[in-house]
C-alpha cells in the first residue's frame, strides 16, 4: 500500500483517479482548495512529505476560448501553483517521492508528429500558448530537480479525456465531448437548439479516463523521468461523436446547427502512441471502444442529471 498525494482531486480526472486508487487500497491525501490553497506556499510548506507518489493534477484552465480571454491570469496562477508544488516537493526531505505530471497535447505543434521527444521544443497553437508554456515550465522544474537532486518524475500526456464522473458547471464551458453530451441531451429533453462550434469536421482524439488512469498508474511503477503519450489511437470528427450521442438518445442529428463563426482551436491533433505501445502490451486492444464508452458516458449524465 502506497501513500499518495493528489492535487486537483475534485476535478474529473481527480475523481476517477481517487476511485481507482481506493480500489487498490492505497492511502490517499487529496485536500480541497479550502484546506490547502496551492497559490499560497505558506499553506503547503509545512506539509510533511511522507508520500510515495504525488499526482499533480491541479491547474487553472477551462475549455472553449478561455485561454484567449484570460492568458495573463492563466499564466500567473498556473505558474504560482506549479512553482509551489515543485518547491515543496524538492525541498521537503523525501527524495523517493515520484512526482507525476499531467501533460497536455497543447504543447505540441499542431502540424508536427506529436511525439514525446518534441514535447518541450515545439511551438504550441497560438490560442493555447499560455497554458502550454506553463506545462512546459512545470516539466522543466521537475527535470531540474532530477538534475540537481536526483528526484524522479513522470509526465503523462492524454488526448481529450472522456467518461463518467464529469460535473457540468453552469458558468463554465465543458470540454468539447461533454459539451456535445450536454447540448444534445438538452435538445432531446427540453427541445433547446443544439448549436455546435465550427463546421463539425474538425477532428479530435479522445481516450477514456479509466484507460488513462490505469495505464498511468501501471507505468508509474515501471519507469521514471519519462514523457509518455497515452492517447486514444484515432482522430474522429465532431460530427462522428455527435452522431453516436444522437443515436443513443434517439435525437435527429439533422437538427444540429453548426456555427462556423465560432472558435474551434486546432483543426486536428493525434498523439503518437508508439512509446506507450512499447511499454504496455496490447495497448491499443485494451482501450475502451469509442461507441461503448460514449454511450456509457451519456447514460451516466442522464442518470445523474449532469446536463
Amino acid at each position: 500500500m502506497s501513500k499518495i498525494f493528489i492535487t486537483g482531486g475534485s476535478g474529473f480526472l481527480g475523481r476517477n483517479l481517487k476511485y481507482f486508487l481506493k480500489k487498490k487500497k492505497h492511502k490517499i491525501y487529496s485536500p480541497s482548495s479550502k484546506e490547502i490553497n496551492l497559490l499560497k506556499y505558506s499553506d503547503i510548506k509545512n506539509l510533511k512529505n511522507e508520500f510515495d507518489y504525488i499526482y499533480h493534477l491541479a491547474s487553472w484552465t477551462q475549455a472553449g476560448d478561455f485561454c484567449i480571454k484570460y492568458p495573463l491570469d492563466q499564466w500567473i496562477m498556473n505558474q504560482e501553483i506549479n512553482t509551489n508544488i515543485i518547491k515543496w516537493w524538492s525541498n521537503n526531505g523525501n527524495s523517493k517521492t515520484i512526482l507525476t505530471i499531467i501533460g497536455t497535447s497543447c504543447c505540441y505543434d499542431e502540424k508536427g508528429k506529436f511525439i514525446e521527444k518534441n514535447y518541450m521544443h515545439e511551438r504550441p497553437h497560438e490560442s493555447l500558448q499560455t497554458y502550454a508554456m506553463t506545462k512546459k515550465i512545470l516539466l522543466q522544474g521537475a527535470v531540474s530537480a532530477y538534475l540537481q537532486k536526483g528526484f524522479k518524475w513522470n509526465c503523462f500526456v492524454p488526448s481529450t479525456l472522456y467518461g463518467e464522473k464529469y460535473k457540468i458547471e453552469k458558468n463554465k464551458i465543458p470540454h468539447f465531448i461533454f459539451d456535445l453530451v450536454k447540448k444534445i441531451i438538452r435538445g432531446k429533453l427540453f427541445n433547446e437548439k443544439v448549436i455546435l462550434w465550427g463546421n463539425g469536421y474538425q477532428k479530435r482524439e479522445i481516450v477514456h479516463v479509466k484507460d488513462f488512469v490505469k495505464n498511468m498508474y501501471y507505468l508509474n511503477t515501471k519507469i521514471a523521468n519519462e514523457i509518455v503519450n497515452l492517447g486514444g489511437e484515432r482522430e474522429r470528427s465532431i460530427r462522428f461523436f455527435s452522431k453516436i450521442i444522437c443515436n443513443y438518445l434517439n435525437y435527429n442529428f439533422k437538427n444540429i446547427i453548426f456555427d462556423t463563426n465560432k472558435y474551434v482551436g486546432a483543426k486536428g491533433k493525434r498523439l503518437c502512441n508508439d512509446k506507450a505501445k512499447k511499454l504496455i502490451k496490447n495497448y491499443s486492444n485494451k482501450l475502451t471502444k469509442i461507441e461503448y464508452g460514449i454511450q456509457q458516458m451519456v447514460k451516466w449524465h442522464l442518470k445523474n442529471k449532469e446536463y
